[in-house]
């Protein structure tokens, strides 16, 4: 595993830089290990932010020193790895405090009221948001997925699911020949189901199709576009199916390898231990394994992809040897 190590030198003036560079050195997740020595898990985006703050101190004076390192004695990867969670674990219990409030307070008043007021609506939603952005913040410098991110992801969505319950109108599927040449949109950040969901897509419904991963805060649904395991998708969790079960339902595929590969993405994906598929736990591992070194969808999609061929390959010769 590769790190970054930041060393720098701040002038003693302005007397408020000092405390500017810390400030950002935690807003990109960096770790102290000594008196202005920090460290960062290496990817694309740590590299250009810790380039732009040793930028920012040469520009005022100060010196900065940039290396990429692999540990040889004294920490070791594993050490960091718990020091890193250990930052987030903390940042993380913060919000859920905060969310854990905001929806005692939205059930306490759902539970007198039919219907929230608009203004109300508004300054829960606006609540909702706030909490949601800091939690996309420490998405991005959570590197190796500390505790406690789940429970914050449950807690918001039953946060969205009680604001907007009126509006939760199960999406119209469309037919199945007008699946080809469109665009399926999806979540940023994919993981198991998303994964498996594209390439069950591109292999077996429109090698053609277009995706796009959007910031579920911005986005605004087109017509011509179909969502998948997302809130209010035309393709999502239905009952106790994961969203590649109901995709594979729908297009009516009896394929047993793609049977299969659906029961191990539902047991990785649930965790209920449903089909206790025997190669779920390998699976599991290979694809975090896949998370922690890669932080973009498109680099996910790209090997994770592999992986769902290699199982495919797997339980088709599985079955021809029957």
């Amino acid at each position: 595993m590769n790190w970054l190590l930041m060393l720098h030198q701040i002038p003693p003036k302005p007397a408020y830089f000092r405390a500017k560079v810390l400030r950002r050195l935690q807003q990109i997740g960096a770790l102290g290990i000594k008196n202005s020595a920090y460290l960062l898990h290496q990817n694309d985006e740590t590299l250009e932010d810790a380039q732009w703050i040793c930028q920012e101190i040469k520009q005022e004076g100060g010196e900065a020193w940039l290396f990429k390192v692999e540990l040889i004695t004294g920490l070791t990867n594993e050490s960091l790895i718990e020091a890193f969670s250990a930052m987030r674990t903390q940042d993380y219990s913060e919000l859920l405090t905060i969310g854990e409030k905001l929806f005692q307070n939205l059930k306490k008043y759902k539970e007198t009221s039919q219907l929230l007021d608009s203004v109300i609506e508004g300054d829960f939603d606006q609540q909702r948001r706030k909490l949601n952005r800091h939690y996309q913040e420490l998405r991005k410098i959570d590197f190796f997925n500390a505790p406690g991110q789940k429970e914050l992801e449950v807690l918001m969505n039953s946060i969205d699911n009680i604001l907007h319950k009126k509006e939760q109108q199960p999406a119209t599927k469309p037919l199945l020949a007008d699946l080809k040449s469109r665009t399926w949109i999806t979540r940023k950040g994919i993981k198991v189901d998303r994964i498996a969901c594209v390439w069950l897509i591109e292999s077996f419904i429109d090698s053609q199709a277009k995706f796009s991963f959007v910031d579920l805060n911005t986005y605004q649904h087109k017509s011509n576009e179909i969502r998948f395991d997302m809130f209010e998708g035309e393709f999502t969790h239905e009952g106790d199916q994961c969203t590649f079960e109901v995709l594979l339902n729908y297009i009516g595929n009896i394929d047993p390898a793609l049977k299969a590969i659906a029961n191990v993405v539902h047991d990785i994906d649930l965790k209920d231990g449903k089909y206790k598929s025997v190669e779920a736990i390998g699976v599991a591992q290979i694809l975090e394994g896949i998370l922690l070194r890669h932080k973009t969808d498109l680099k996910r999609l790209e090997e994770g992809k592999t992986i769902f061929d290699s199982l495919y390959a797997q339980f088709s010769n599985q079955q021809h040897n029957k």
